[in-house]
């Protein structure tokens, strides 16, 4: 939709609209009518192990929670609503005051005292109100991007089904990644290492979520470059948030290894020992990590992801199982290390892919890494404090 609109596309920005609209309501209407008897004839009590609460009130919380997570899908797409127009930071500010006022709606019944399953049933029941609300909104705000079907097209359907089923690879490479590992980290040591290791890396992933903002804020701005086809923007977009992810990492592991000990000893009461090296080897891989996340911004913007997304999975894949057999041989450090493996895979691919993209070459990329816009230098910075205060100090 961002790139379309971009390129001065309307017609074809309603239509994928349109059809997106339509594949996503599918999708969750099949998901919502599966999942209400898959709850009622499943084992629920007996695979989660329930003693504080009763089976039918289980079975309604998971399908009113399901509910509630299927209109996200929804919501996003009301979002993108905003970031085709170039209004991305309006569309986002939406979205969270949705998830705040169902947060807020869900403390009434829990103030209250009424259960679980009322609680769900008034977040399941805000999130609809709020999906409704959003709808309403973005038909006033952008008058010409019309609900309905007269501008959908199968054709358009299939098209996108392709890298909307690609997407499907990222969570599954995160679960390698995440729970895999530490899966892997439990059979070769036991569950003390586990904690140790768990503890160690909550704390390095603080700079990763970080670097996660920079790309959030990249992402619309690279659609719509890319979608007019402004190659020296592109180019230019891609860098300096690869420039600015490094820059946030570096940072945040140098403050990590300062005051990250520290952190891990009052966070857990002094009952998980800290290790330095532990930590370092953990913060390097957030380094290898921001810049192939980041860089990697552009082939989803593009819808260019397909690959990408099978490249991850591999990558995740063969870490879970390095992560085992380095364990096993060498430790805490030798399940920390593997990590960088499957960093390193990702780099190896989405570096040449995305430079091809904006038409850039490596030693160029690398130097530019280093190089601070002017503008946003110490001196400049300082001139510019001055400028703006003088004013204010003349009027006085």
């Amino acid at each position: 939709m961002t790139m379309r609109e971009s390129a001065g596309d309307r017609e074809g920005t309603l239509r994928v609209f349109q059809s997106c609209w339509w594949l996503i309501t599918a999708a969750c209407s099949t998901v919502g009518l599966l999942l209400g008897p898959v709850v009622y004839f499943a084992p629920i009590d007996k695979m989660l192990k329930l003693t504080a609460i009763q089976l039918s009130d289980a079975r309604w919380i998971i399908f009113y929670l399901g509910i509630a997570v299927l209109l996200g899908q929804l919501e996003q797409l009301l979002g993108a609503a905003y970031t085709c127009i170039a209004r991305y930071a309006e569309g986002s500010f939406y979205k969270s005051i949705i998830s705040l006022l169902a947060f807020a709606a869900m403390i009434i019944p829990v103030m209250m005292h009424k259960g679980a399953r009322t609680t769900a049933l008034v977040y399941a029941l805000a999130n609809i109100v709020g999906t409704i609300i959003l709808a309403i909104k973005v038909r006033y705000d952008i008058p010409w991007l019309r609900f309905g079907w007269q501008h959908a097209s199968w054709n358009e359907i299939k098209r996108m089904s392709g890298p909307a089923i690609a997407f499907l690879g990222f969570p599954l490479g995160n679960a390698f990644n995440l729970q895999g590992t530490v899966l892997a980290v439990q059979y070769a040591l036991g569950p003390l290492d586990v904690v140790i290791f768990s503890t160690a890396r909550q704390v390095s992933r603080v700079a990763l979520q970080m670097v996660q903002m920079v790309n959030s804020t990249f992402w619309p701005e690279l659609s719509l470059a890319f979608g007019a086809k402004n190659w020296d923007l592109v180019k230019l977009l891609h860098r300096r948030s690869c420039q600015l992810a490094l820059g946030i990492a570096l940072a945040l592991v140098a403050a990590m290894m300062s005051f990250g000990p520290w952190f891990l000893t009052h966070w857990t009461a002094g009952h998980v020992p800290p290790s330095k090296g532990l930590l370092a080897i953990l913060l390097g891989v957030v380094v290898c990590y921001s810049l192939w996340s980041t860089s990697s911004t552009l082939l989803a913007a593009t819808n260019q992801h397909q690959k990408l997304s099978v490249y991850y999975i591999i990558a995740t894949g063969l870490t879970v199982i390095f992560t085992y057999v380095l364990a096993r041989h060498y430790g805490l450090f030798g399940a920390a290390s593997s990590l960088i493996l499957g960093e390193l895979i990702m780099n190896y691919y989405v570096l040449p892919t995305s430079l091809k993209l904006t038409h850039d070459n490596l030693p160029d990329f690398i130097r530019s890494l280093w190089d601070i816009p002017e503008s946003v230098r110490p001196a400049a910075l300082l001139r510019r404090i001055l400028r703006t205060s003088r004013p204010a100090e003349e009027e006085q």
